[in-house]
């Protein structure tokens, strides 16, 4: 692993692709997190009656009516809203991140599964319960925090998995830091 403050050469650098690679990682993680969400919710069933884009949304002014709109999908009604912040939020931090990885190789350490971790922090520790969106981190479960914890490490693992390989295979050449 290259030194924590290196930069890659720039002439070996494809932000460009990055940021291609990086939505479509983006998009693809989205659903892998979903996934991870299946067997390990993140919420009890009280505290996702309103969930926590849902919150930040109404925050901001939204109507609580816009904010639970639903589509129904083999009769299962699904909140549209929320999917739109969630794929939102993953397509922007595999994008920021796909780009990042061009000049900054540390930020792939253990295959992404550290920034994830730093995702989960500044989001689920930090930001989210000072603006009010969710309980401060002790009062909210652990089964929480392991679900977003490790959630997050899934999400960016995939996101990394999918980056190293589109990236690779469009430029036909190994990532900017390798010689």
């Amino acid at each position: 692993m290259p030194s924590p403050t290196a930069l890659t050469q720039p002439s070996r650098r494809r932000p460009g692709v990055a940021l291609l690679v990086g939505l479509f990682a983006g998009l693809l993680s989205g659903i892998v997190k979903f996934g991870w969400e299946v067997p390990f919710p993140p919420r009890t069933p009280e505290r996702n009656a309103t969930n926590p884009p849902q919150a930040l949304l109404e925050m901001l002014g939204m109507s609580p009516e816009s904010t639970h709109a639903t589509y129904s999908y083999l009769g299962n009604d699904l909140p549209y809203v929320s999917f739109i912040l969630h794929f939102a939020f993953s397509l922007s931090f595999a994008a920021l991140y796909c780009v990042a990885a061009e000049y900054w190789p540390a930020i792939k350490a253990w295959q992404g599964a550290v920034f994830g971790v730093a995702v989960y922090a500044a989001f689920h520790v930090v930001l989210m319960p000072a603006l009010g969106v969710v309980p401060a981190p002790w009062d909210q479960p652990l089964g929480e925090h392991a679900s977003e914890f490790f959630g997050h490490i899934v999400w960016m693992w995939s996101i990394e998995i999918v980056r190293r390989d589109l990236r690779n295979r469009i430029t036909g050449r190994p990532d900017a830091e390798a010689e």
